[in-house]
């Protein structure tokens, strides 16, 4: 437990980082499927990840992410890109995987079905947009904190010009929508933020125990 609290301690939102260092094939294996092990509603991951590598492609993001350095001097830039609406297929396509994982049968899992589809598929769009929204970031917290336990730099951006991203990089046509993007790699001993203390309020403040 103090370990993660170390760590958690450590982290920081990195402005600027060491562009001679990347994030190597296995530690970004392990990022990636802490992710796609994170909690979201219902387990149904309404959501799509990019990584992204490709310094040419980062150049045409760094404009529109108000031109933050870390676009493209990071190892990686990973955007979490949510569904912007859905019907009856999000759920019949993870119950799908469910039978398929578990070796049971699609009437087993009817209840389940329908239960969720009277939860969801009655929501207005805009609702369907703002939860699947939510559910990015429960893995984006889980993948920033997985990091910080492997002592790889994070910074969460959410200045940037969202519709400019879904045209880049096609998101529309694919019923997507950029909604948070995560440069990872390692801090530059240059950046000066890394040495400031946290400004957090007191747990008295913050929680009440009841």
């Amino acid at each position: 437990m103090k370990d993660i609290i170390h760590d958690l301690n450590w982290r920081y939102a990195t402005k600027k980082f060491d562009t001679t260092k990347k994030v190597n094939s296995e530690d970004l294996e392990t990022l990636l499927e802490a992710t796609r092990l994170s909690a979201s509603s219902y387990g149904l991951q309404p959501y799509h990840i990019f990584v992204i590598e490709n310094k040419e492609l980062r150049e045409k993001l760094k404009p529109v992410t108000w031109n933050q350095s870390q676009i493209t001097d990071a190892s990686h830039v990973i955007v979490f890109a949510n569904k912007n609406s859905f019907g009856e297929d999000l759920v019949d396509d993870y119950l799908d995987n469910v039978v398929q994982t578990r070796g049971i049968t699609h009437e087993a899992v009817k209840g389940y079905s329908d239960f969720m589809k009277s939860k969801l598929m009655g929501l207005p769009n805009e609702h369907k947009n703002s939860w699947t929204a939510r559910q990015v970031y429960l893995a984006l917290g889980n993948l920033m904190t997985v990091a910080a336990s492997m002592k790889i730099d994070t910074c969460p951006i959410e200045g940037f010009e969202n519709e400019k991203y879904n045209e880049i990089l096609g998101l529309k046509e694919a019923n997507l929508n950029a909604s948070v993007v995560l440069a990872i790699g390692y801090r530059a001993s240059s950046d000066e933020t890394q040495h400031l203390p946290k400004v957090l309020y007191p747990k008295e403040r913050l929680f009440t125990h009841l």
